[in-house]
Order: C-alpha cells, then sequence, then structure tokens
C-alpha cells in the first residue's frame, strides 16, 4: 500500500498536466509580482487607508513601487546574468543568488524609504515594504545555509500582511476571505515549488515562516 501511494506521488509529479499548472502559478506569483500585488490591494483595495488622497497620488505610490520594488530588481538580474555573474535568471543555486539578493535587498530597502518619508504616504505602505525588506534581508542570511524558497517566503508576507490587516482593521470581518485566500494561494504556491524545483520541504516551510513573521514584525515597528 505505501509503495502503491509512492510511485502514485511520483507520478503526480512527472505529469504534464500538473506541472504545467505548477510552473504557470510560480511564474503567476513570482516574488517581485507578489509585492506588487500587496501594494495595488492596497492602493485599490483598502480605500480606508487612502482617504483624502488623490486618484493621481495612489497612482504615483504605485509607479513608485513598480520601478523600485520590481524593475531595479528584475534589471539587476538581467544585468547579472548579461555579465555572467549568474547562469540562469532563474537563480536555481544559492550561490547565483548572492548578489541578486544583495541588489533586490537595496532596492526594497529604498521602497520603504521612501514610503516612509515621502508626505502624506500612508503608513501601511512603509509597513508592507519593510516587511518585503526585512524577509529578503533575512532570507539572503539564510541562504548562506540552504537554498530558502522566495516564492514561500512571498507568499507567506502575503498571509502575514492579511492577517494584520484583519487584526488591526476595523472591518477585519470582512477580511476573513481574502485572508483565506492568500492561504490557498500560498499552498498552490508552495506545492508548485516542490513539483518544479529542488527545494526541500524545509525550504519551502522556513521561507513561508520568515514571511509571516517579517510582516507581523513590521506591523509592531511601524
Amino acid at each position: 500500500m505505501s509503495s502503491f501511494n509512492q510511485e502514485s506521488a511520483i507520478d503526480s509529479t512527472q505529469n504534464p498536466v500538473i506541472r504545467f499548472l505548477a510552473g504557470f502559478f510560480s511564474y503567476l506569483f513570482h516574488p517581485l509580482l507578489v509585492g506588487l500585488m500587496l501594494t495595488a490591494y492596497l492602493i485599490y483595495g483598502q480605500s480606508d487607508f487612502f482617504t483624502g488622497i488623490s486618484a493621481q497620488s495612489r497612482l504615483q505610490y504605485l509607479v513608485i513601487y513598480i520601478f523600485n520594488g520590481v524593475f531595479l530588481p528584475f534589471f539587476g538580474v538581467l544585468l547579472c546574468k548579461a555579465l555572467g555573474f549568474v547562469q540562469s535568471i532563474y537563480l536555481r543555486t544559492q550561490k547565483e543568488r548572492i548578489l541578486p539578493y544583495s541588489i533586490s535587498i537595496v532596492f526594497f530597502f529604498w521602497t520603504f524609504y521612501v514610503f516612509r518619508h515621502k508626505a502624506d504616504t500612508p503608513l501601511i505602505l512603509a509597513q508592507v515594504s519593510l516587511g518585503i525588506f526585512l524577509a529578503t534581508s533575512l532570507a539572503f542570511i539564510f541562504n548562506i545555509f540552504f537554498k530558502i524558497s522566495m516564492h514561500a517566503t512571498a507568499v507567506g508576507g502575503l498571509v502575514g500582511f492579511f492577517l494584520v490587516l484583519l487584526y488591526s482593521s476595523s472591518g477585519g470581518a470582512a477580511l476573513g476571505p481574502a485572508l483565506l485566500l492568500s492561504v490557498l494561494i500560498a499552498g498552490i504556491v508552495c506545492s508548485s515549488r516542490l513539483i518544479v524545483t529542488d527545494h526541500h520541504m524545509m525550504d519551502i516551510v522556513f521561507g513561508l515562516i520568515l514571511g509571516i513573521a517579517c510582516q507581523l514584525v513590521s506591523a509592531a515597528i511601524i
């Protein structure tokens, strides 16, 4: 019976449809895109934090994040690939992740700094950005010892964000479905990474816990 279950598990990871879906969700919830999704959700889905702020200013906040938190880190990875510092933009080894992690840390900190000090910017934007910065910085350290999953860290931040929002917002009850959706997304993405990469369960679990914890810590700081 146990051998049958083992064979079924192996076959499921080799199923082309399952592997396609795992790859699709890995791309859809790329770590850089998860941060963008959080920011966009805050700006356009949580109007209570942006009362009195014009549509033009909201768009400006989104553009700031796209440029600092998505474009520049991704451009840094492409530059590392062009200069031969990494073999692939997929960063499959711990060694390849060192320089891209360092570059991302700088830009994530700058994103946090801009949101923290730009006049009339809701603190929630700085809070989320600080959580992303902390998670990336700690993941950089953990990467020395094992290949912690960047995807798991990102979706862990997603869950942590909604946990914070659930218990800090006056309309917390309405956020229950959003929290459940974030947990579902985290489960799908973490499972996908186990299917299409050489990550071990420890890489996934540690990444998930780290992402959640850093958003909770960020909320306590700001």
